[in-house]
């Protein structure tokens, strides 16, 4: 009787180690040089969070020019390029979350956003507010799975 008790418990804990899921902090090298508080994503099982990405050109510490449109068009560009490095892809995006500093341009903002997702439309939810990092007009996150 011991044994089938010892054979239980090993087992529960076997299959509860298993069901866990790892997480991995993800961060491409050239983003770890710009020793950033965060990580630029993170894998738990298949899915993949992303840290808000702003406007701005990869490695460079400030937002494009043109307003709005042209933001949310650099902020799109660099999520996608964020979740292709990781092993996802934009058809793959679940769940996004639109910050901008001011409401009135969420028409603008949505007009960008919805060309990077032909296929389907995630969920999604926006607020403003006011400084936002690197004095972006928008931040998005997003959450995609992978396969």
């Amino acid at each position: 009787m011991k044994h089938h008790y010892l054979f239980i418990l090993c087992l529960f804990f076997f299959i509860s180690c298993e069901s866990r899921q790892r997480v991995q902090y993800l961060q491409s090298e050239k983003f770890a040089k710009q020793n950033m508080p965060f990580s630029e994503a993170v894998r738990v099982g298949n899915m993949l969070y992303l840290s808000g990405q702003v406007g701005n050109i990869p490695g460079e510490m400030n937002v494009v020019s043109g307003g709005i449109g042209h933001e949310t068009r650099q902020t799109m560009e660099n999520i996608k390029e964020v979740l292709e490095r990781y092993g996802s892809s934009m058809d793959q995006v679940v769940k996004c979350l639109c910050m901008l500093e001011d409401i009135n341009e969420w028409a603008e903002m949505s007009g960008e956003y919805v060309k990077f997702f032909p296929n389907h439309k995630p969920a999604r939810s926006a607020f403003a507010g006011s400084g936002l990092a690197i004095g972006a007009k928008v931040e998005i996150e997003c959450w995609a799975t992978i396969n």
